[in-house]
């Protein structure tokens, strides 16, 4: 079994006010909780010719317009793999559950999937606060989450395979890109919860390692419509570029207004870590296009791999919706679950765990790698400009998968930055 950090159990006190005590029901697979040792149970039925498993994403909310793309890309996954004979011989079965964009929606409907629906595993999350709302369910039962969206690292669990970038992946790519093409002022703009204000902190220690000045810091809730004040004080700040890390809805309010007092990407370039194809559509082509993102795949990835996995979404969604980065990270990560039960020859979490590092899969973003010791991914960056057809076409990426360093421990900047999470 790898060694994990226990950072990853200090959550923050708003959600340990949640107070979450929970268990699994039944006993037919038995695990080990990796987290704290103690014995965990689990219902999950191995004995048929199917094999349960729980999809967890706002279906409902201000992250709806982001988080409906995800779940249909879980779903294609399953048909994929269920049409191949499925995993251990067994047909996988989804249990779906809307997450209403709550952190706290999230915990419950984690733990009834857990608990009364019996899943093998759990595909979902968005937010990082809805991460850190159901880490300590999965922890507490044994359980296992695929999370599949980019965020602010500084965490790791036994029981969380993190298959969207980590910080060295997209933020730190993100920054260095800039600091290539002569940025020395930044200003940030972020909704108000975990992953915009940790992502900032780290942004503002690069930025001091390197030069580079923070002209202003603006969050708004999660949902926010108004955003005359924020772009108002953007303009007059007269940054080099902006570092964006709104999630949601916000994001078409955001750029909407930009566009509207005359900002374009020539006289102030936004940089966004969590706008993607389906975004875009919702916030204009013509109100973005020029802008810049920091992914790890666009749907202009060229690959044989991408290809397929474009052509068949389309094909089962519809030729105009688009695929994104949090949608391929959680396709992939359906098909890690898989490759990794397959290796362990076994549902059983444990077993997995024990099983996962090196586990591969050739996804259409390029070849990616669980890492046992922290269960994030190898994972290629990309930096991307959003053009008027709607599409993002990549301007740089690294030279193949980097290694996954979520405490960002191999640079001198970031020291100290692990023990003052939100």
């Amino acid at each position: 079994m790898p060694s994990f950090s226990k950072r990853a159990l200090t959550a923050p006190a708003a959600l340990a006010a949640l107070g979450l005590v929970l268990t699994a029901c039944g006993s037919k697979v038995s695990d080990t909780s990796a987290s704290a040792g103690t014995p965990a149970s689990s219902c999950v039925d191995t004995s048929g010719d199917t094999i349960k498993v729980g999809s967890l994403n706002s279906l409902s909310g201000t992250m709806a317009i982001s988080e409906v793309t995800v779940r249909d890309s879980i779903a294609l996954a399953v048909e994929e793999i269920n049409n191949a004979g499925g995993v251990l011989g067994k047909q996988i079965e989804i249990v779906a559950e809307d997450g209403a964009s709550e952190p706290t929606v999230f915990a419950e409907k984690a733990e009834k999937l857990i608990s009364s629906d019996c899943v093998a595993a759990v595909f979902g999350g968005w937010t990082s606060s809805s991460r850190k709302a159901m880490l300590p369910v999965f922890e507490d039962s044994g359980a296992l989450l695929y999370y599949p969206v980019q965020y602010e690292g500084l965490e790791d669990s036994p029981n969380i395979f993190y298959t969207g970038a980590t910080t060295n992946q997209q933020i730190v790519p993100a920054l260095d890109y800039l600091k290539e093409k002569g940025v020395k002022s930044l200003y940030l703009v972020g909704s108000d919860y975990v992953f915009p204000q940790t992502a900032n902190r780290i942004i503002k220690a690069y930025a001091e390692a390197n030069g580079i000045e923070i002209k202003g810091e603006d969050y708004t809730p999660l949902g926010s419509t108004d955003f005359s004040t924020i772009v108002n004080k953007v303009r007059t700040a007269d940054a080099d570029a902006v570092f964006n890390t709104l999630n949601g809805d916000s994001n078409v309010a955001f750029f909407r207004e930009y566009s509207n007092v005359g900002l374009t990407a020539a006289d102030m370039p936004v940089i966004s870590v969590s706008i993607a194809e389906e975004e875009v559509g919702g916030i204009g082509a013509q109100n973005i296009a020029g802008q810049l993102t920091a992914w790890n795949y666009y749907q202009s990835v060229d690959s044989p791999e991408n290809k397929t996995f474009v052509d068949a979404y389309k094909a089962k969604y519809g030729a105009d919706k688009p695929t994104s980065d949090p949608m391929e990270a959680a396709y992939t990560s359906v098909y890690l679950w898989k490759n990794t039960v397959e290796k362990a020859d076994s549902f059983a979490v444990a077993d997995i765990q024990a099983a996962a590092d090196g586990v591969s899969f050739q996804a259409p973003e390029g070849l990616v790698t669980i890492d046992g010791a922290n269960h994030h991914i190898a994972k290629t960056a990309r930096i991307g400009e959003i053009r008027e057809d709607g599409l993002i076409y990549t301007v740089w990426e690294s030279d193949g998968p980097i290694q996954p360093d979520p405490y960002l421990e191999s640079y001198d900047w970031a020291a100290g930055l692990s023990g003052s999470g939100s």
